[in-house]
């Protein structure tokens, strides 16, 4: 096991940006989406992989074991993460699962060399959408609004995940607690969706043609358009870049299929020099 059972960063402005750390081995950190936190997104994967790296679960602020703060705006949260893998001595991976996977990319593109490799779990690309894509996660989130208005954060988790899940990961998020665990962010989500858009965009030619890090992107057989377009992003801009399926999964690949997820992550992120660089 790791020597420490936390890892924690105080930010520029002030805030402490921390996650739960085990494992040992070369370093992976991994950012959640937004529903959940660093241990909620991660926990059914961390056992399959803290064999052979030390695993990282930062949360977003306001989540997890991170500070709170009404600045939750993309390009803040980009810092955040640079931060964070910056603090972590040597050769740092980075995994990112869907609005992960686009900050993963952004903080690669926006400071080349920080981290040595890159996977990223059908990554979501809001400005690759079309306008019925958009409307569609316009009305989740105005969704999502009501029923926490009402009173209900789990029926209002849920609403949203409609949009980005599909039936059989609902199912098995409710089954798994994942809903119950993650409802109390609902107030976080609406705050993030309410800030202005700000900061690199993760499908940004320019930024993803800027990464100079090895790219795994990894998806279910069948993804949602919008996460098939932001496939086709990264294929396209990244200079090094590989694409793997996980046979029947939908979007949620880390909490549905974390076994096959882990055996892909270790494969890619094992293929490195005794130094620990990315070969």
């Amino acid at each position: 096991m790791s020597s420490e059972d936390a890892h924690y960063v105080t930010v520029g402005d002030g805030t402490v940006v921390a996650g739960a750390v085990s494992g040992e081995g070369p370093p992976l950190v991994f950012v959640h989406g937004i529903i959940g936190d660093g241990a909620s997104d991660w926990q059914a994967l961390v056992p399959h992989l803290a064999d052979r790296f030390t695993c990282h679960l930062p949360s977003l602020r306001g989540r997890g074991l991170s500070g709170a703060s009404p600045d939750l705006g993309f390009a803040r949260l980009i810092d955040d993460l640079l931060a964070y893998v910056a603090s972590i001595p040597g050769p740092v991976g980075l995994v990112g699962w869907s609005l992960g996977a686009g900050m993963a990319l952004a903080a690669a593109g926006t400071r080349p060399g920080a981290v040595d490799a890159l996977a990223v779990v059908e990554p979501g690309m809001p400005g690759l959408m079309t306008p019925e894509e958009q409307a569609g996660i316009g009305a989740a989130i105005g969704g999502m609004a009501e029923q926490a208005a009402a009173g209900s954060n789990f029926d209002a988790v849920r609403a949203f995940a409609g949009f980005v899940f599909e039936p059989d990961d609902i199912a098995a998020a409710e089954d798994s607690g994942y809903f119950a665990a993650t409802e109390r962010y609902v107030p976080a989500m609406l705050d993030f969706f309410g800030q202005p858009p700000q900061g690199p965009a993760p499908d940004d030619p320019v930024l993803l043609g800027a990464i100079t890090a090895p790219v795994l992107v990894l998806h279910g057989p069948d993804p949602k358009p919008y996460v098939a377009a932001g496939v086709r992003q990264v294929v396209d801009h990244v200079a090094a870049v590989q694409v793997r399926e996980i046979t029947g999964a939908g979007h949620a690949i880390p909490l549905t299929h974390p076994a096959p997820l882990a055996e892909a992550l270790a494969e890619f992120f094992t293929g490195r020099d005794p130094q620990g660089h990315h070969v």
